[in-house]
């Protein structure tokens, strides 16, 4: 077995989050994560004392890169519909991937997930939210987007459907599916402003 490095907390991330989003919060250990990177458990509870602590720092670690490419999306894009399709690209380029999201997994083992890392999971939800809630309204009185009702309901609908498109594409090893899907949702919005 090989040394720890400094950079063996960063690589067990790397491998932690593949193995979440392929088979689950539940579905690996250490034991899975050492054999990987050629390290002993040992050296791994150096840098996450517990599964529940490296679990933490995994969300924490995929909400940030999430976040931040949620602001590139709105560097580089005015319209809002445009940008809910890069929204719903970052889901399609996970699926390609032969992964699901990290916190879409999570979520499927969320009653046996300690608590720290259930509120985690919201979190990141509840960004997600945030971030659409902001872009269907500024579509919305752009004149870019039409819908009724409360931006939170709508945002709840593309985050739930979107999740579940993945899920279902994944079910079928059809990615298109989820493509489908997708534009589905958002061509619904830009549809309406006819209406």
């Amino acid at each position: 077995m090989a040394q720890p490095t400094a950079d063996t907390g960063r690589r067990a991330l790397d491998v932690a989050e593949r193995l979440v989003q392929t088979r689950g919060f539940n579905g690996f250990s250490y034991a899975d994560i050492a054999e990987a990177l050629g390290v002993t458990k040992a050296s791994l509870h150096y840098h996450f004392p517990s599964k529940a602590d490296l679990g933490q720092r995994l969300i924490e670690r995929y909400e940030a890169g999430f976040v931040e490419t949620l602001a590139g999306i709105d560097r580089a894009q005015q319209n809002a519909a445009q940008k809910l399709r890069r929204y719903a690209k970052i889901y399609a380029d996970v699926l390609r991937a032969n992964r699901m999201c990290l916190c879409g997994m999570l979520a499927s083992d969320y009653a046996t997930l300690p608590k720290p890392m259930r509120e985690r999971v919201r979190h990141f939800f509840d960004e997600n939210e945030r971030w659409l809630v902001r872009v269907l309204d500024e579509g919305r009185k752009a004149g870019q987007l039409a819908f009724k009702g409360a931006p939170i309901d709508l945002a709840r609908m593309i985050v739930a459907s979107l999740e579940g498109a993945m899920m279902l594409a994944r079910s079928y090893g059809e990615p298109p599916r989820f493509d489908a899907a997708a534009e589905r949702v958002i061509a619904e919005l830009e549809a309406r402003k006819s209406v």
